[in-house]
């Protein structure tokens, strides 16, 4: 399979600019970069998005992630490998992208353990980024981006 089209966000003037300038937005909170790849690699297994799943994993690594973490993203409840802040993290992440049926998005004991381990400029970049990865997942889909075209 062959991607359709280049990725819109940068077949549309502007388009990437304004969403590099998100990242630099979400990255001045001082939320973690590995806490931010671990969020990006966990929404992209969720919606299957390999183009994402393949270069943050990468991304996770050079900002110090382990090998552990890594291979067991997608298992995090069930590892020893998580800081506290990653697995509130990992759970909004879950929780903000699988959205279909759920009546609260966020059920408030999240939210309030969100609230007591960030800072309400992380908990906002936190919202944000998983809001961004999302979207680069769905337009990667839609375009059919492949995995290895992206190397971070």
């Amino acid at each position: 399979m062959t991607a359709r089209m280049t990725n819109p966000a940068m077949a549309l003037p502007g388009a990437m600019d304004a969403l590099m300038k998100l990242g630099a937005v979400v990255a001045e909170t001082g939320l973690s970069p590995e806490l931010l790849e671990l969020v990006n690699m966990r929404a992209s297994q969720l919606n299957g998005c390999s183009t994402c799943l393949d270069g943050h994993w990468r991304t996770a690594r050079k900002h110090g992630a382990s090998d552990d973490k890594l291979f067991a993203v997608g298992a995090w409840r069930h590892t020893p490998y998580f800081s506290d802040a990653e697995r509130i993290a990992l759970e909004m992440t879950e929780e903000l992208t699988a959205l279909a049926g759920a009546s609260d998005a966020v059920p408030d004991e999240l939210w309030e353990a969100a609230a007591d381990e960030f800072d309400a400029a992380q908990l906002a970049g936190l919202v944000l980024a998983i809001g961004q990865i999302n979207l680069w997942n769905r337009l990667n889909h839609a375009t059919r981006q492949q995995a290895g075209a992206w190397r971070p």
